[in-house]
């Protein structure tokens, strides 16, 4: 996973390198860029029910598919722009997390940590 991170971080700043479209990839504009795309997947579930979001149809599958490869993309290049080592913050964060919500106080609940007993 680390070794795949790391191939596309790089893919995807040779990409933008030979384009010349760096100059455009500023932290704020690729959050903005993140933001658009997680309103177009957002859109995809849209109106439909809980059932049909979890059986999506092979042709939406494919396009929610590509909108969550861009949210990915812009999410690799702000880390890359920021120097953030992706895999190890989502490790601090999970475990973070875990202390946040304890498996025993948790448990099939789904409330903020700070409501917890």
């Amino acid at each position: 996973m680390i070794d795949q991170l790391q191939d596309l971080k790089e893919r995807l700043r040779r990409f933008a390198e030979e384009r010349d479209w760096d100059q455009y990839h500023s932290p704020k504009n690729l959050a903005m860029a993140l933001i658009v795309e997680a309103a177009e997947l957002v859109e995809h579930f849209q109106w439909i029910t809980l059932e049909q979001s979890q059986s999506l149809t092979d042709d939406k599958k494919t396009e929610v598919e590509a909108e969550l490869a861009d949210i990915l993309i812009y999410l690799v290049r702000i880390a890359d722009k920021l120097d953030v080592d992706l895999y190890r913050a989502a490790l601090a964060k999970l475990q973070n997390n875990s202390e946040k919500y304890p498996v025993d106080q948790v448990r099939g609940l789904s409330k903020k940590y700070n409501e917890y007993p």
